[in-house]
């Protein structure tokens, strides 16, 4: 194979490889748009949906809310347990600094304990200043609130009466709250409150819906993968075409004196352009007299 060639088989293997990648980082946005899409479905179809008792949607508190389930909005009764409220740090609502305000809800039927989000509180001046945090009700309450996934537990540290993140364990624990049997993988976010509290916190935001660009992201990476493997093989194509008629860079000479060099390429003829010029010859050649020996 001539060195041409191995340089063209090398660009086609260049466009086959960016054209792969390109196509997996695709079908990589795709999926992502389409995991996106399912998402903002179920909070379309759950968010404003009829309240359902709590367990209907879970059975017990181990049970692991569904996917299908999140932002589905529940009734229970029970009481909050106010004493151990904590304050969920490092939540801006709209831009702004705040604390979420989290409260254990005992539900009156098992004793179990739900991890309610009530809403939120401007943070102080700076970190460690004190908040006014408004009172859940008091006694009796019959609460309907939207279920979500509890989050992870975090490794920050916090100060004492705060977390960071709503790990249904760790907020009991930062409450002081022992010998009681949480949801451990769900906690919800207040919707209503019968009796109402006092005074009202800041409303929790309503999800996003926003589908994002992964759409668009993924026609790019086809077009991408597309223009890629065009681009290189019509390279390549080139390569070929000038090695084949010669009009390609002179290849250097070997470094070795005693091996024979092969002979140049014979310069093609050049050919006349057109009809009008070889009629043009032919009438010249015709007003030129015959110029043979002893004429």
């Amino acid at each position: 194979m001539t060195p041409v060639r191995r340089r063209a088989a090398g660009l086609v293997l260049v466009g086959v490889v960016l054209a792969v990648v390109c196509t997996f980082l695709g079908r990589w946005q795709w999926h992502r748009h389409e995991w996106r899409d399912a998402q903002i479905a179920t909070v379309e179809r759950n968010y404003d949906a009829t309240p359902v008792p709590l367990a209907d949607v879970l059975a017990s508190p181990s049970a692991v809310l569904a996917g299908d389930d999140e932002w589905r909005q529940v009734l229970l009764d029970g009481h909050y347990l106010s004493d151990a409220t904590v304050l969920l740090r490092n939540r801006p609502v709209d831009g702004r600094p705040s604390y979420h305000v989290l409260v254990p809800f005992e539900v009156a039927a098992t004793g179990d304990v739900l991890v309610v989000d009530r809403g939120w509180v401007p943070t102080g001046a700076d970190a460690s200043a004190a908040v006014d945090v408004p009172a859940a009700p008091a006694g009796d309450v019959r609460l309907v609130a939207r279920l979500r996934h509890a989050e992870n537990t975090s490794t920050r540290g916090a100060p004492a009466g705060s977390v960071q993140a709503i790990a249904p364990h760790q907020v009991l624990t930062a409450g002081g709250i022992e010998g009681t049997t949480p949801y451990a993988h769900t906690y919800g976010q207040l919707v209503s409150e019968d009796p109402p509290a006092q005074d009202a916190l800041g409303a929790l935001p309503q999800p996003d819906l926003d589908p994002g660009s992964h759409l668009s992201y993924a026609f790019q990476w086809w077009a991408f993968a597309l223009g890629g493997l065009v681009g290189f093989t019509w390279l390549a194509r080139r390569e070929v075409v000038e090695e084949r008629d010669g009009t390609g860079p002179t290849p250097e000479p070997s470094g070795d004196p005693s091996r024979p060099q092969a002979p140049p390429r014979p310069a093609r003829p050049r050919r006349r352009e057109g009809r009008a010029e070889a009629e043009e010859d032919a009438l010249i050649d015709a007003q030129v007299p015959d110029r043979r020996p002893g004429g």
